[in-house]
């Protein structure tokens, strides 16, 4: 980072009222008459309506518009084990993105606590505060058993953003580099770099996709990942390999697909060479990518790539899944979030980049337009019609697979409600 840049994020952080975030009041508390229904004594019949009936706190509180964004601190952006305060501004501007494009309120809670059993403890003795959990920066493997864990002792939904959020947008773009390569899922060989959080979770979404478990192929640090490594377990020993070692260019190697979730500068020209014609490549380290996509391009001209930065073409960014994933589950008081709700949210977006853009997103992109092709094929994050498509799918996924307490009825009186939240989310 530019010294520029980071004094400016400082004062951005620093400058006015300290930090991203604040609380508002949304009922009038302006005379004596608005007190006593805020509080005492006129609070005691919402707090009676509750105590009969669980499902009325959707009604009286905003549990129904609430998350909690909670870490531990053990796995912050590209930072490490940090700790769960340093983490906090990034917890905090979470909350922000949650707000700002789909008019979710969220609190962030820093947990200081890496055992994992206390952690799962402290957060599920939340659940009466929040209609969501968002887990965010938790250390692999601890995050898997930790969402697992969550999910089964939890009645509302749980998710691991840094796994989910990254395998949603993953796969919605790769439905669309498969369609632009006259590709089948069930026929690619697909290869990452990486074998975290965010690579086991989009392996498993590139299963139920359909591409074969045989040829996704996980490495890491020391190469393939295979049957015989010692530090193999259940998650993505799913994904390893017969065999012995062979590193990240020889599993390149006739592939289709490379998704880099990894460390910048591992990929070579050469590796990308060795690729199957008309390469899709997601290189989504931040903020150096596996391979920059100017030398992807010159080892692969016809080469479709996606990275994890703003200022090339077909950035895979999480703001375009969890906030709408979240606000359509929220809607429907859905139980959780499940498989088939992920696979609606990744098809909404991948729809979505196939219609035609309108020209203020292109201003504010600064590009004279946006067509579907190798360099769109994942919508951009300003684009507010996002909330308009994702939260609907999701929404409606949940009710069909019998999630929802409040099931939809009306796909488009739905929709319109969306509009309405949209026009007034706050953007000082």
């Amino acid at each position: 980072m530019s010294k520029d840049l980071k004094e400016a994020a400082l004062r951005y952080h620093r400058e006015g009222r300290p930090g991203k975030i604040e609380l508002g009041i949304t009922k009038p508390c302006a005379t004596q008459r608005d007190l006593s229904l805020a509080y005492t004594p006129g609070v005691a019949e919402p707090c009676r309506e509750i105590a009969k009936d669980a499902a009325a706190a959707l009604d009286y509180t905003m549990r129904g518009n609430l998350v909690g964004v909670i870490t531990n601190g053990t796995a912050v952006l590209g930072l490490g084990d940090i700790g769960p305060l340093a983490g906090k501004p990034v917890m905090e501007g979470k909350a922000v993105l949650f707000k700002r494009f789909a008019d979710v309120d969220a609190f962030d809670i820093e947990v200081d606590e890496k055992n994992p059993e206390r952690f799962v403890e402290v957060v599920k003795s939340l659940e009466p505060t929040f209609g969501g959990i968002n887990l965010e920066d938790i250390k692999a493997p601890e995050c898997f058993e930790i969402e697992r864990r969550l999910i089964e002792a939890m009645d509302i939904p749980v998710f691991h953003d840094d796994q989910h959020g990254t395998a949603i947008i993953t796969t919605a773009g790769l439905m669309n580099a498969l369609e632009l390569t006259d590709r089948k899922p069930g026929d690619i060989k697909v290869v990452f770099s990486g074998a975290g959080a965010a690579a086991i979770s989009c392996a498993g979404m590139l299963e139920a996709l359909g591409v074969s478990r045989d040829n996704i192929w996980l490495c890491d640090r020391k190469g393939l990942v295979t049957v015989d490594r010692a530090e193999r377990e259940p998650w993505r020993g799913r994904y390893a390999k017969e065999g012995g070692a062979q590193d990240l260019a020889a599993c390149m190697k006739d592939a289709d697909v490379f998704i880099g979730v990894s460390v910048g500068g591992i990929v070579s020209k050469d590796m990308v060479k060795s690729m199957r014609p008309r390469p899709i490549i997601f290189a989504m380290s931040n903020p150096d990518p596996e391979i920059l996509p100017e030398a992807a391009r010159e080892a692969a001209p016809d080469a479709i790539i996606a990275t994890g930065r703003s200022d090339y073409p077909n950035q895979v960014n999480n703001v375009l899944g969890f906030p709408f994933i979240f606000r359509g589950a929220l809607d429907v008081a859905a139980r959780r979030i499940s498989e088939g709700m992920k696979m609606a949210a990744a098809r909404s977006l991948a729809a979505l980049a196939k219609e035609s853009v309108p020209k203020a997103i292109c201003d504010a992109y600064k590009v004279d337009s946006l067509e579907f092709g190798s360099d769109y094929i994942i919508p951009k994050p300003l684009d507010p019609r996002v909330l308009l498509w994702e939260a609907p799918a999701v929404a409606a996924a949940a009710t069909e697979e019998g999630l929802a307490r409040r099931p939809l009825d009306d796909l488009e009186v739905y929709r319109g409600i969306l509009a309405e939240r949209l026009r007034l989310i706050p953007n000082p």
